[in-house]
C-alpha cells in the first residue's frame, strides 16, 4: 500500500486524521513519524507533527487492492466489501455497483476467472490456503439455484427416456452443486468426465435401475410390451377417462 502524509498539531490528531479518511482503525495502520510537533516559546511559534501512515499488508487488503486495481483497468467503478473468516480460512468479497454483468460474464467465467486470479495472489508466499469467495449481485446464490433446478428437470428426462444426459462443461464449483442436487435421487447417479476446462457431469440411471423388471410405474413383465415411459399428459387423460366410465356406469345403474 502507498504511504500517505497527514499534518496535525499532534501525532495523535494527525493518526485520528488519518484513520477517519482511511475508514480503518489504528491495528489496521502503520505508521513513522517525520517529524514531531513542538510547542515552541510560550506556545507560540511551535510546529505541527507530520506522519506518513498505510495500510498493514493483510491478506484483506492484498486481495482489495489487487481487484480495485482490475475494476480500475475495465473501468468499472464499484465497492469492494471483505471480510475475513479466519476460522475458515477464508476471505468473501463482494463487489457493490451498477451495471455488474460485465464483471459477471457469461454464466459467471469472468467472475470465476477473476475469483481464480485473487486466489494466486492471496496465497502467493502464505504458509495456509485461503479460500476466496467472490461474489457480485447475488450472483452465486442465484446461479446455484438454476443448477439445482436444471439437475431436478434432466433428472426427471433420464427418467423417463432411460438415456444418459451429458451436461454443459462446468468448474468444479458448479459440478458440486449438480452432484449435492442429486445425491439422494434413488433412480440417477451422476458423474463427472472428460478434462477440464472442458469436464462436465453426466446423468444416467443407476444400474439397479436399468436392470429391474419394473418400470417406473410398477408395472412387471416383458419390457418390451409393459417397459414404456408415459407422459404426464397421458396419465392425465388416463384418470379422467376412467372417471367419465365409472360415472356413465353408474347412470347405466340407476
Amino acid at each position: 500500500m502507498e504511504w500517505k502524509e497527514f499534518t496535525a498539531k499532534t501525532v495523535d490528531e494527525a493518526l485520528t486524521n488519518a484513520m477517519i479518511e482511511l475508514e480503518t482503525t489504528a491495528e489496521n495502520l502503520e505508521y513513522e513519524i517525520i517529524e514531531k510537533e513542538t510547542s515552541g516559546f510560550l506556545g507560540i511559534f511551535g510546529k505541527p507533527a507530520k506522519i506518513r501512515v498505510r495500510e498493514k499488508l493483510t491478506l484483506e487488503n492484498k486481495a482489495k487492492k489487487f481487484l480495485s486495481d482490475v475494476l480500475s483497468a475495465m473501468g468499472i467503478n464499484a465497492e469492494i466489501d471483505t471480510i475475513y473468516d479466519e476460522a475458515n480460512s477464508m476471505i468473501d468479497i463482494n463487489v457493490i455497483g451498477d451495471e455488474m454483468g460485465v464483471l459477471i460474464g457469461k454464466r459467471g467465467q469472468t467472475l470465476d476467472s477473476l475469483q481464480y486470479l485473487l486466489s494466486l495472489v492471496v496465497n502467493k508466499n502464505t504458509d495456509n490456503y485461503i479460500k476466496i469467495k467472490l461474489d457480485t449481485e447475488n450472483y452465486r446464490a442465484r446461479r446455484k439455484e438454476t443448477l439445482e433446478n436444471l439437475a431436478k428437470n434432466i433428472a426427471y428426462k433420464v427418467k423417463r427416456t432411460r438415456k444418459p444426459v451429458s451436461l454443459e462443461p462446468m468448474n468444479p464449483y458448479e459440478r458440486r452443486i449438480i452432484h449435492s442436487a442429486l445425491q439422494s435421487d434413488k433412480y440417477v447417479e451422476t458423474y463427472s468426465e472428460g478434462e477440464e476446462p472442458y469436464r462436465k457431469v453426466v446423468i444416467n440411471l443407476k444400474k439397479t435401475v436399468h436392470d429391474s423388471k419394473h418400470n417406473r410405474y410398477g408395472y412387471k413383465g416383458n419390457s418390451k410390451n409393459y417397459n414404456k415411459h408415459y407422459s404426464r399428459d397421458y396419465r392425465k387423460d388416463y384418470e379422467k377417462y376412467k372417471e367419465s366410465k365409472e360415472k356413465a356406469m353408474q347412470t347405466e345403474n340407476a
